[in-house]
């Protein structure tokens, strides 16, 4: 889209579907792929439609260009922020997953597939999704301090939660650049692989996860997700109801007959 069309600087979220994946790619190379609200809507709209889609069973969340994202244009999201305003409305899914009243959540698996400048926004995407796979070319940044403004996209929660209070605030308190390496030693990101091979590898990891009982999948995420934000005792309470739920659907029924024909099963999401 050249830059003389109305709308091609505020950059978009395109979505494509392969099989039971939705790839979900952020489209502004040409500004590092910074987030206008345009953007910030488009994705939280992708998130609701793999939410809502039974067809779909797991999200792929990458990026067109050389990097992953510089994090918020602001220039266009401060006055909203001053304002206090939403970048996305109530009934749509919040892509930081922060489980504030109102927003539906993402119950399906969600992969992120990073590389090259990661700062920011970038960072608390990554965090609030399953799983990440980085490219070794990564270059991370929790650089808010040095705008004047707080990190409030879940950087502060999650960062302290798989690093610890020291480690996150090191690099939330300093702003400083940080690499794949240190993402991972930190628990940020689960796997490192060479430049231009994140998203072919995020793409095996999801068809890995697409086969898999849909519901059973959901039924994790939901368990881990209690553990974190709630306690795992509160967590541990829910075993034996969930168990029985799941035993009681087609998909449970498949997997005892497929181990017992030999074969692969064939997963319905019921």
């Amino acid at each position: 889209m050249s830059d003389d069309v109305p709308g091609a600087n505020e950059g978009s979220i395109d979505c494509e579907v392969r099989e039971h994946v939705l790839l979900i790619r952020i489209n502004r190379p040409n500004k590092l792929n910074g987030f206008t609200p345009v953007m910030m809507r488009g994705l939280s709209q992708a998130y609701t439609r793999l939410e809502q889609d039974d067809s779909l069973r797991v999200g792929v969340l990458c990026a067109e260009g050389k990097h992953f994202t510089a994090g918020l244009d602001l220039p266009t999201i401060a006055p909203i922020m001053r304002r206090g305003e939403r970048l996305f409305p109530m009934s749509e899914v919040d892509p930081f997953e922060l489980g504030m009243d109102g927003h539906p959540r993402r119950t399906k698996p969600l992969i992120v597939a990073v590389k090259g400048i990661t700062y920011t926004l970038g960072i608390e995407l990554m965090l609030a999704a399953d799983i990440v796979i980085a490219a070794d070319d990564c270059r991370f940044s929790q650089l808010e301090v040095k705008r004047g403004i707080m990190a409030t996209g879940g950087a502060t929660l999650r960062m302290t939660q798989r690093a610890g209070s020291g480690n996150a605030l090191l690099h939330l308190l300093t702003g400083d650049e940080f690499d794949a390496q240190e993402a991972l030693r930190l628990n940020f990101v689960q796997r490192v692989v060479p430049a231009g091979q994140e998203l072919d590898e995020a793409l095996r990891v999801a068809e890995a996860v697409s086969q898999v009982a849909p519901l059973a999948a959901r039924a994790t995420i939901q368990s881990v997700r209690m553990c974190v934000e709630q306690s795992p005792l509160i967590a541990a309470a829910h075993f034996v109801a969930t168990q029985k739920r799941l035993s009681d659907t087609a998909d449970a029924a498949e997997g005892v007959a497929s181990f017992k024909e030999k074969r692969p099963p064939k997963f319905s999401g019921r």
